[in-house]
């Protein structure tokens, strides 16, 4: 195995986005097994600074890609991070959004790609890949991946309903002001 800085800068990020990860996870975890359904109302308040710092530095993965660390299709990957980061927007801007149980959803599905992804890599990094980990990850990632792609879509019909009908309120309030 050879150390060099780019070697050493991506294990360094893909560390960095695990243990992210993992904080998320384990405080969501803690927190439902704490205070049970009550702890969704409140996943966004707790945990949405640092998903959104990881979801900031998955911006990273492009540069990753378009600088020739990673080996990966640009196009895919593209979508995937735009997706997140204009979802994530979307209920950083609609406050009656973040408390849905949807959203904790959202976020446990992120996290456990998170959790799958990015242990694997690890090890591909340093050049002894896991054969159990590799078996886990391509297994459980694809209903997953579809469980994720079904809440995202869900929840941005819900942001677009939510916000359509916010629009109406405030246009119908505006003309039962001049009225």
């Amino acid at each position: 195995m050879r150390f060099s800085l780019s070697l050493t800068y991506l294990f360094s990020y893909n560390l960095l986005q695990f243990c992210g990860h993992t904080w998320i996870f384990a405080n969501m975890t803690a927190r439902f097994l704490s205070f049970g359904e009550d702890a969704q109302a409140g996943t966004f308040y707790f945990v949405g600074v640092m998903m959104s710092a990881c979801q900031l530095l998955s911006l990273l993965e492009l540069f990753h890609i378009a600088d020739g660390f990673e080996e990966c299709r640009l196009f895919p990957r593209f979508m995937q991070i735009m997706q997140r980061n204009v979802l994530l927007l979307l209920l950083i801007s609609l406050e009656e959004f973040q408390s849905k149980p949807i959203v904790c959803v959202q976020f446990y599905l992120w996290n456990i790609l998170g959790l799958l992804r990015y242990p694997h890599e690890l090890f591909c990094l340093i050049g002894t890949p896991y054969f159990k980990m590799l078996w886990v990850h391509q297994t459980l990632s694809i209903p997953v991946y579809l469980l994720s792609a079904v809440t995202e879509g869900s929840s941005l019909t819900l942001i677009l309903l939510l916000k359509e009908r916010k629009e109406n309120l405030e246009s119908w309030d505006k003309k039962l002001k001049t009225d």
